[in-house]
């Protein structure tokens, strides 16, 4: 068996939450090697219109993707949750090289298996130019953020 990641299926409001706040965690991290540990060797991914299977596939997707978007900085919220599935909305912005701004919106439907690894990521991502000066996303989440009150706005 792989190595366990608690919280573990089936999920309450409580664990639901750590599990996105765990996962925002490391995406800011934009370790490609540390947040593929989350995901089941043979987890499958649909990412926009990018289909993945197996963490080496994930490494390789996230090392281009932090190379694209620099200075990336995620919100995650939970959506809703039942049994071994958790669905979350979320934004993070970036720029590119030639330094313009993006924020992206998406909502992602996570499916876990018994030792709590993500087996399941769907993700469905929209991308708004935005200016420097529209930012609000400035690095990973303060811890006194952590809370349901502090969830992100719509627009």
């Amino acid at each position: 068996m792989t190595e366990g990641r608690p919280p573990f299926p089936p999920f309450d409001e409580q664990s639901a939450r750590q599990k996105v706040q765990a996962a925002e965690d490391a995406w800011n991290t934009r370790d490609p090697h540390r947040v593929s540990l989350a995901y089941t060797p043979d987890s499958v991914w649909r990412n926009r219109d990018t289909f993945l299977q197996g963490r080496e596939q994930i490494v390789e997707f996230l090392t281009a993707k932090w190379e694209r978007e620099l200075d990336y900085a995620l919100r995650k919220s939970l959506w809703g949750f039942t049994g071994n599935r958790i669905a979350v909305r979320f934004q993070y912005e970036c720029h590119d090289r030639s330094g313009h701004w993006f924020r992206s919106y998406g909502n992602e439907l996570w499916e876990f298996d018994d030792a709590g690894l993500m087996r399941r990521r769907e993700a469905s991502i929209n991308d708004l130019a935005i200016s420097e000066d529209e930012r609000r996303i400035f690095g990973p989440r303060p811890e006194d953020e952590r809370t349901p009150e502090h969830d992100i706005p719509l627009h």
